[in-house]
């Protein structure tokens, strides 16, 4: 066998290699997560905003199952962490949610680490963003001179959460104007805040409606079903 062969055979496939050299970097290498003071990002969202991203959250984790999978990448403990998130935490008026994973951990029902790996699996289905909070506490110390001087540090507390609309009308917050009934320019946080966004009381949400009972009950491939909820939230939003 020629010595390249060999070589060859004992050092594997390159390629493969080196993109695990790069998925393992050090954490000096990779990118920072962002820091923010007080409540950071804010994004307000409606009930039918939280309704669109629950049933996209549903329809993402169907479309990416694979062969022999009950389930697909998002398990029943991270749409319970989702939803707990969106129901639960998150303030509709004012877009603030940053719940520690302890109170999360209490609302889902499920263990901390549960809820670590869930908001993983989220981020990477790229369902919500989360950025670190930090607060500044001030104490006492004695100096070198032996009195008492007053410090401050930087103590890292819980994170905040933003959550990405799937409609493709939604708009950022602070981005894009719309025009009120004088012709003044009307912000989109002004939407979130309305009434008339709002479902009324014990409204069955998109969320809750199964996606076999389109079609006369054929059985329909992922990307069918995906298009399906989306087509039929979309016409639920234009008749509102």
């Amino acid at each position: 066998m020629p010595i390249s062969g060999q070589l060859g055979g004992l050092l594997g496939n390159p390629t493969e290699i080196f993109m695990d050299g790069i998925a393992a970097l050090p954490a000096g290498f990779r990118r920072r997560r962002e820091k923010v003071f007080g409540a950071g990002r804010c994004q307000p969202l409606d009930r039918n905003a939280k309704a669109r991203i629950m049933v996209y959250a549903r329809a993402w984790s169907a479309r990416h199952k694979r062969p022999g999978q009950h389930r697909g990448p998002l398990t029943r403990a991270t749409l319970e962490v989702l939803e707990a998130l969106l129901w639960g935490f998150h303030n509709s008026r004012d877009g603030r949610c940053f719940p520690s994973y302890e109170t999360i951990a209490a609302r889902a029902q499920c263990c901390r680490d549960t809820v670590y790996e869930a908001i993983r699996a989220l981020e990477a289905a790229e369902i919500l963003t989360w950025v670190n909070r930090l607060i500044r506490v001030q104490f006492r110390e004695l100096d070198l001179f032996g009195k008492l001087a007053l410090r401050s540090r930087l103590i890292r507390t819980s994170n905040a959460y933003v959550f990405r609309d799937p409609m493709p009308c939604a708009q950022v917050p602070g981005e894009g104007r719309g025009q009120g009934r004088g012709g003044e320019a009307v912000g989109a946080s002004f939407f979130a805040l309305s009434s008339k966004s709002e479902n009324p009381p014990r409204t069955q949400n998109q969320d809750f409606y199964l996606l076999s009972r389109e079609g006369g009950g054929a059985k329909l491939s992922q990307n069918e079903k995906l298009e399906l909820a989306l087509t039929r939230l979309k016409s639920t939003m234009e008749r509102k």
